[in-house]
């Protein structure tokens, strides 16, 4: 007879949900991360009074009513609305790309003139069918905001100049022509109100957590503890890399505490010219309306993956989309494990799509 029902490899988002909903069904779990929080990429942690988002910033956003009334049970969340702004060479724009953007590029005043300016520049590029991701911003944006506000940001995020990305990257980048600067066409916005650690703290509650545990180097005896597993780690990682290693881009931070109370008047700005290193700062009391008499910022520096790095975003391009597939197979044929959340089926999810999919796995395993 195992200890536990579940082993729960990864304290995320996805494991917690899991651990929530097993708990709920009579389950035992055992929860363990390799680092030594829990949380995973939406830890949050204080610093002087304030909640540093410590693996970039977390917007929870989410037009599902469910998994919106789930999280209301485990934290308050406040109104935070995402509007981030562009720095170009200390020009300030809006984002997402809105009608203050236009009339700040073009002295436009109506969503008539704007899509005109759009329509003039598009043509004059002689775009039809775009085939890369320079080719999609110009005809949704036009050339001016391709060049100060996509170029230089998407090449240093992704590591490649624009013409080599695909077009489908940029196709969900909002624009607006209204003066409507909230990033995420979202019904439902905020921040957790104490932070994200807190939420998943009683996420687990009555739960067992094990914390600086790594599953992969000690897979056989971990295993021995539970009847199934739920692995949120790297699909790759999980098979010893066999098939080659999927690619991810990471990010590197930079952060400090300042001694002003408001240093960029803003929770985040995006640096959008090439020569600035960094893709973005963020300064994280904003997120909460902090009023603290100092301040913690965050620089964030894009960077190409390489083992022993965090992954961050997978790169889902044809080449690793079809390399996902052949490890997506090999799971399949794994009867006892369920791989679950981004890294555990590669994919590029928003936190509430992770409780979306973590909260359907939950329901048709324990039913």
């Amino acid at each position: 007879m195992k200890q536990y029902d579940y082993l729960i490899v990864g304290a995320g988002l996805y494991g917690a949900v899991f651990a929530q909903e097993a708990k709920k069904a009579g389950k035992k779990c055992l929860v363990i991360d390799k680092r030594s929080h829990i949380a995973g990429n939406i830890y949050t942690e204080p610093v002087e009074g304030i909640n540093v988002h410590r693996y970039g910033a977390h917007i929870f956003h989410t037009n599902n009513k469910a998994v919106w009334q789930y999280v209301n049970q485990f934290a308050e969340f406040n109104r935070y609305t995402n509007s981030p702004v562009a720095n170009y060479h200390g020009e300030i724009y809006n984002l997402p790309f809105n009608m203050n953007t236009f009339n700040k590029m073009w002295g436009v005043v109506t969503p008539a003139e704007a899509k005109a300016k759009i329509e003039e520049q598009k043509k004059e590029a002689g775009i039809t069918d775009p085939q890369n991701l320079e080719e999609q911003a110009i005809s949704l944006v036009g050339t001016d905001i391709y060049e100060k506000l996509i170029k230089g940001y998407t090449g240093k995020q992704w590591g490649r100049p624009c013409t080599e990305l695909p077009a489908f990257i940029i196709k969900r980048l909002p624009v607006r022509f209204t003066y409507d600067d909230n990033y995420f066409n979202a019904l439902y916005q905020g921040i957790p109100n104490g932070g994200y650690t807190a939420m998943v703290e009683k996420m687990v509650d009555g739960t067992e957590v094990r914390l600086n545990v790594d599953y992969l180097a000690d897979r056989e005896n971990l295993n021995a503890l539970a009847e199934k597993v739920v692995y949120t780690g790297p699909v790759d990682a999980y098979f010893g890399y066999k098939l080659g290693a999927l690619q991810y881009r990471s990010v590197r931070f930079e952060t400090e505490v300042l001694d002003t109370d408001n240093y960029q008047g803003n929770a985040v700005v995006n640096y959008t010219d090439a020569e600035t290193p960094y893709t973005r700062i963020i300064e994280h009391k904003h997120f909460e309306f902090g009023t603290q008499p100092k301040t913690v910022i965050s620089r964030e520096y894009s960077a190409e993956w390489k083992k022993g790095d965090e992954p961050y975003y997978p790169v889902n391009d044809e080449k690793n989309g079809a390399l996902y597939a052949e490890y997506k197979k090999l799971a399949d044929a794994e009867p006892d494990v369920i791989f679950g959340g981004r890294l555990g089926e590669y994919k590029y999810y928003d936190m509430d799509k992770v409780i979306e999919v973590a909260l359907d796995v939950a329901a048709k395993e324990l039913k």
